[in-house]
């Protein structure tokens, strides 16, 4: 399968890097915010988006998503 040139999910613009308030990023990880939480299976349980490596990518990734400001 042939990937896109500069494909990588620190160039989307719905990736998070847990960077804002003053919180610290784990290692290169982040938070994909394309598509909303998923849910958990208990009533009371709060939805997780999902984690991501920055070096990760998807098919929503195109060259005209740039990184968000």
């Amino acid at each position: 399968m042939a990937t896109i040139q500069g494909a990588a999910c620190n160039s989307c613009r719905y990736f998070d890097d847990h960077k804002l308030n003053g919180a610290a990023a784990t290692g290169d990880q982040g938070l994909c915010r394309f598509n909303p939480p998923v849910s958990q299976p208990e009533p009371q349980g709060h939805g997780l988006w999902p984690v991501v490596a920055g070096q990760d990518w998807c098919g929503h990734f195109t060259a005209e998503q740039h990184p968000a400001e």
